[in-house]
């Protein structure tokens, strides 16, 4: 993509810094997500990832959701713990303790970062560095990041579920549209990904020209061929870097993800308030079974499942069979394909060179 300036159409959304910098290294883009990050950590992760890159491009991902609790009054982390009813983390305590596992104690409230004042800070650090692309993982984009980009002449992008998504982001004036199909991994819509993108592109294309990057399921290079087929500018990957070598992904969760098929993933509320694509497992299983209380909107629902998830990932590193049993992490369906572990450098390699082998049976099929 010459707006983003690399050779291969591969952005690669990742936590974890040594696969933003690995993949950009190697000739991709890697996008770096932020949300959980304090501005702190952002400024530390971003001059780690300039060192190593040595002015190659790389972007920076967060979430500013249209909708949120608390939107816009500036509440702190104790204003919204207040906001818990008590059922909830009595359901997460028995859900711990039929596992064999004694709930921690609370001593203090989780940081909550999906708030105005975290996002703005966030943006900030973002834009005092070389970025070459901003991007917003939920909803259309607030002004204050359009037009931060636009001054700094950085890209911004959105992720879209739904064509009427993208249509609302393109009149905001987003740059490059991504659109995220059900398959994906994280926050995602209903709409498969191979009836997405085409009907993002001619929903899009009466208003102006944006780019537009397929999202969900693309864990190989001859599927990102196939999504340049249908009009995509190029892939937008999350869920094929959890498994390299790089990965900050727990290490059972990891083990868990190399075995798994396309169909253990389910979409559900129960992480965050809103849909996201993640690991089957009895926590997912219980939020489902009809027997739990309804998830809370964001940013409550996160403020009692990442504590108690956290925890249950260092107690199944261990061994902890009930931990095990509901160790749980955001990943798409082609996890399916996802069988071994490799360095980031490597599966970037074998997405160009796929690609180019579908490239030619493309160009083959046409015949003489």
């Amino acid at each position: 993509m010459s707006l983003l300036g690399i050779d291969i159409p591969l952005l690669a959304f990742s936590h974890c810094r040594d696969v933003v910098a690995a993949v950009t290294n190697a000739g991709g883009f890697g996008v770096l997500g932020a949300v959980t990050l304090t501005p702190e950590q952002l400024e530390q992760e971003l001059n780690w990832i300039e060192a190593e890159v040595r002015g190659k491009p790389y972007g920076v991902d967060i979430i500013v959701p249209q909708k949120s609790v608390g939107k816009g009054q500036r509440l702190t982390s104790e204003q919204f713990a207040d906001m818990i009813p008590a059922e909830y983390r009595q359901y997460v305590d028995a859900l711990l303790v039929e596992h064999g596992i004694e709930p921690a104690v609370r001593t203090h409230t989780p940081r909550v970062s999906l708030t105005d004042d975290a996002s703005d800070s966030l943006l900030e650090v973002a834009f005092n560095h070389p970025i070459k692309l901003i991007a917003n993982a939920l909803g259309p984009p607030p002004p204050s990041m359009l037009d931060a980009g636009k001054s700094h002449g950085i890209p911004v992008a959105a992720l879209a579920g739904a064509k009427e998504h993208a249509v609302k982001h393109v009149d905001a004036g987003v740059d490059i549209i991504v659109a995220a199909g059900t398959e994906a991994g994280g926050h995602c819509g209903e709409v498969t990904t191979m009836v997405l993108v085409p009907e993002i592109i001619e929903a899009i294309k009466p208003i102006r020209e944006v780019p537009v990057l397929a999202a969900g399921g693309i864990v190989t290079g001859r599927q990102m061929a196939a999504a340049v087929a249908m009009g995509a500018a190029g892939a937008w990957t999350g869920s094929v870097w959890l498994t390299t070598e790089e990965a900050e992904t727990a290490p059972y969760t990891k083990q868990r993800m190399l075995a798994a098929t396309s169909r253990d993933t389910v979409r559900s509320t129960c992480r965050t308030g809103k849909p996201t694509r993640q690991l089957k497992s009895d926590w997912t299983e219980a939020w489902e079974s009809g027997h739990a209380p309804e998830p809370l909107p964001m940013p409550l629902q996160s403020m009692i499942t990442e504590p108690a998830l956290r925890r249950v990932d260092t107690l199944a590193a261990k061994g902890d069979e009930g931990a095990r049993a509901l160790a749980t992490y955001w990943v798409g369906q082609g996890v399916g394909l996802m069988n071994s572990v490799k360095p980031a450098r490597q599966v970037v390699y074998e997405f160009a060179e796929d690609y180019l082998a579908a490239a030619e049976r493309l160009r083959d099929s046409l015949g003489d």
